[in-house]
């Protein structure tokens, strides 16, 4: 799996931004945020259990990520066609793109690809405006994450100094002695 510190893959997929056919579909790459914080997250299947609660967790905290001149990006392994319709049928409102990774090739290079499934794990990325991977996390495929875990360290990793375990915005780090 690719580690804290390591440069972020580059890649191109197809992401849904919005709900109609016309204007639904843009293509993603490494350079499409560059200077600003990502937080890229992915999740198994479309139209299944868990991943339908994280989307909706991760989407309502866009306007404390854009605070953080951060963006949000989520994906799997399902074609943009499928996440189009969950968009349409279960998820109307959800503001992020989703990237559709059908080759696997992003899953893959990040080491997050499922053998047995087949489909990405649910995978946690944070990266620096320069695109270094600065978090990472993977659970489970029966285990749903925290964002709000996930932007607690966006704010350490921003504030830059010794941040001490459970450290939340607005708590003192810690100085050396």
């Amino acid at each position: 799996m690719i580690k804290v510190g390591d440069q972020f893959p580059k890649f191109h997929l197809t992401a849904v931004v919005s709900n109609d056919i016309d204007d639904a579909f843009v293509e993603i790459n490494e350079e499409s945020y560059k200077g600003k914080w990502q937080v890229i997250f992915f999740w198994p299947k479309d139209f299944t259990f868990i991943c339908p609660t994280e989307i909706l967790a991760f989407d309502a905290m866009l306007p404390e990520l854009e605070k953080r001149n951060a963006v949000l990006l989520g994906g799997s392994t399902d074609n943009e066609f499928v996440h189009l319709e969950w968009r349409r049928q279960k998820l109307p409102n959800i503001k992020f793109p989703m990237l559709s990774d059908l080759k696997r090739d992003l899953s893959t290079a990040l080491g997050i690809l499922d053998e047995n499934e087949g489909v990405s794990q649910r995978a946690t990325f944070i990266l620096d405006p320069e695109g270094i991977v600065r978090f990472s996390m993977v659970t489970d495929l029966s285990v749903g994450r925290n964002p709000q875990e996930v932007l607690r360290v966006l704010d350490a990793l921003q504030e830059g100094g010794l941040c001490p375990c459970n450290w939340n915005k607005g708590d003192e780090t810690l100085t050396p002695s």
